[in-house]
């Protein structure tokens, strides 16, 4: 059985994103698959491309061929260079960087209150609410309660006479 590993397309039209696949080379190009080993996401700046360095030298030992954009994605990563026996096969795929995050000036004055005071009025509001809502129902059971004694002493009062 002749094996490839191969790009596997997902995403919406004009939205691409790939899996690197081992499959069978006669299968569809989105069909089924052995082993999936990585993600090659061209979208995103930089591009994303994640590979199982392990899974690859294992298929590529055991005679898988890459398609052309599978090998241009394995010299990225060094994992062409490992396998072909370079030992100083290093990884040049960028890295995005982390956002840094914002920082106000301290000089200036903030225009905005802090949020944490919002909800700690809201909070007490609501518990207010609540609390009233509760006092007015324990109210008309209490009231309901008097009426049904009222009623069955009248209904007892009856009974007598």
């Amino acid at each position: 059985m002749a094996v490839k590993i191969r790009l596997k397309r997902l995403g919406k039209i004009r939205a691409p994103y790939y899996r690197i696949v081992v499959a069978d080379s006669r299968t569809k190009r989105d069909g089924r698959v052995i082993e999936e080993i990585g993600l090659y996401h061209p979208t995103e700046e930089p591009s994303v491309i994640e590979v199982d360095s392990e899974r690859a030298q294992y298929w590529l030992g055991v005679g898988a061929q890459p398609s052309e954009q599978v090998l241009a994605l394995l010299k990225l990563t060094g994992d062409w260079g490992k396998f072909k026996g370079d030992k100083n096969a290093k990884s040049t795929v960028k890295v995005k960087e982390e956002k840094v995050a914002f920082q106000a000036d301290e000089k200036k004055k903030p225009v905005l209150k802090p949020k944490a005071e919002k909800p700690a009025e809201v909070a007490a509001e609501a518990e207010a609410v609540v609390e009233a809502e509760v006092e007015a129902e324990e109210a008309a059971e209490a009231e309901v309660v008097t009426e049904a004694e009222e009623i069955t002493e009248a209904a007892a009062d009856g009974e007598k006479a």
